[in-house]
Order: structure tokens, then sequence, then C-alpha cells
């Protein structure tokens, strides 16, 4: 038979994450009986979390002394242990654990795909403030120095993103996906400089502090990060992404094409700001890649 400490931390109690494993149940240690208790619990934890132990035990067919001794079993010291645990489970995400049934043709799965990333464009294009975005576009267009900050894989992709669309412009730009060098650029900038940070959650502690720094020193900054979170709080201008992230945890989120169609909007109107010097830049790019990769062929993207 199963012992408790099967499930249980080295102190002898459990914790959200490893109750919600247990009672998952993926090795098949539980029993029938309790394998029928658990996928009662889960099947709706809120009502788990305020029921008494008897209706628990009613919905799920068993005894309320079963419910006590299963409750030992996952290493909770009682039920009330249990439910507190329990309670705590929502913070560990519910849908990794049993995720959604998900479409996995390729037919079905392209159209999920495009579908999310055509609602995602359209939801920002719907509520982006234009305002933040003239804010932001007039500190850019006028910086001697822009750096850009991300982490993480969605952030890091936008701010390279940025970089990759200013310099073509004849912007001073340097993107930065290190946390270390973001606080030494912080620390080292000087007057005429913005800094750009993309932080997807909003909820990047190294970023916030950079950012807190940048305001006791007075640099300006520029946040693409969702409204209302630290980061937004500790930035000059705010460009808010909000969307939700959906229940398909095999899905990368769609906020991806929403966060690079801003950098797009961005670029295009710093570009507007000096037609002439980024027609002049640009046109001096399209002549090399010309030259030397397209063999005269003038009809080919600018940049690979």
């Amino acid at each position: 038979m199963t012992k408790p400490s099967d499930y249980s931390l080295a102190s002898g109690t459990t914790s959200a994450s490893n109750l919600i494993v247990a009672l998952a149940d993926e090795d098949g240690k539980l029993s029938a009986l309790e394998r029928k208790l658990a996928e009662s619990v889960l099947a709706d934890v809120n009502y788990a979390t305020n029921a008494s132990i008897t209706d628990i035990a009613t919905r799920a067919g068993v005894s309320p002394p079963t419910v006590t001794r299963f409750c030992r079993r996952l290493g909770c010291a009682s039920f009330s242990d249990f439910k507190v645990q329990l309670a705590k489970s929502a913070y560990v995400g519910l849908r990794y654990l049993k995720p959604e049934s998900v479409t996995t043709t390729p037919e079905q799965v392209a159209e999920d795909i495009v579908t999310k990333a055509q609602n995602a464009l359209y939801e920002m294009h719907r509520t982006i403030e234009l305002d933040k975005i003239n804010a932001a576009v007039a500190l850019l267009a006028k910086a001697e120095m822009i750096y850009a900050f991300g982490s993480g894989g969605n952030s890091s992709m936008i701010v390279n993103e940025l970089q990759n669309r200013l310099f073509r412009l004849g912007a001073r730009i340097s993107a930065s996906n290190d946390h270390g060098m973001n606080l030494m650029l912080s620390a080292a900038a000087q007057a005429g400089t913005v800094v750009f940070g993309s932080s997807v959650s909003g909820r990047n502690q190294e970023l916030i502090s950079c950012f807190s720094l940048l305001r006791e020193r007075g640099i300006p900054t520029i946040a693409l990060t969702q409204g209302g979170s630290p980061l937004a709080d500790a930035a000059d201008v705010v460009i808010s992404v909000d969307l939700p992230e959906g229940q398909n945890i095999f899905r990368a989120t769609s906020i991806r094409y929403a966060s690079l169609a801003v950098i797009d909007i961005i670029a295009n109107l710093v570009a507007y700001e000096d037609r002439a010097q980024s027609t002049r830049i640009l046109r001096g790019i399209k002549e090399q890649l010309v030259k030397h990769r397209d063999g005269g062929d003038d009809s080919q993207i600018l940049g690979d």
C-alpha cells in the first residue's frame, strides 16, 4: 500500500503542486475508490475547496472517513489542511494538469494558430491607445541613443525586432537581453538616451529595477507591457497590450503577433518623422542588397 510520504514533502506536509500531481494519479498509485474521489475533486476544485467533508464524500460516493484517510494518504495533516492546499492549487495552473481538448490535424492546427493571431491583432487594434504610441514615437525619433531591454523568449524577440526596424532608419539603438548588462547600461545612460522595455507580464523584477533607476536618473522610459502592471507603474510611457492567454498550453502565445504589430506601427511612424533621412538610409541598404545578394533583382525584401 502507498505510504503518505510517497506524495508528501520531506517535512511531512504536502504543497499545492504536489497535491495536484497526486490527485492526477499519473503513476497509478491510487486505488479505484481513491481515484474516484480524486476525479471528483479535480472535476470542480472550487467546489471541493469550499465544501464540507460530508459534501465531498457524498458527491464522490464514498464515506467521510474515506475522505479523511485519503487526505492523510496525500500527505495532508487533516481534511482542513487538504482544503488549504487545494485552495492554493489555483496558483500552480490546473490547465497544465488537464489541458483543454485541442485539435491535432495539420488543417485544424493551422486554422487555430491563424485565427488566434488574427484575433490578437484585431483586439490590439481595437484597444490600442494612439496617444501613447505618439508619445513613444516622439521620444524615439529624437533620442541620441536608444536601449531596448527584454528577457525571456517573447520580450527578447520584441526588443531585437525594434532594433532591427529602427537601425535602418538611422537610429542609434542597441538591444540587450542580459539583466546585468541592462542594469549597467541604466546606470551609465546619459542625457539624450531613451530606454524601451518589453515584458509581456510586466512582472520582470530586474527590468522593473532598471526602470526605477532610470526614473531616478531622469532617463525617459517606454514600456510595452500589461496595463496596470508593476513595470507599467515604473515607466514614463506605457503601451498596453492586454490580451487573454487562452487555455491551449501547447500553442505559443498570440500576444507575440500583437506586440510585433505595435513595433511595426512605431517604426513606421518613426520613419515618417524624418522621411528624407529614412529614405536615404533605406535606399543605401537596398542598393547593397541588390548588388551583393539579389543579383540585380530589386523585387526581393529588404533584409532576410
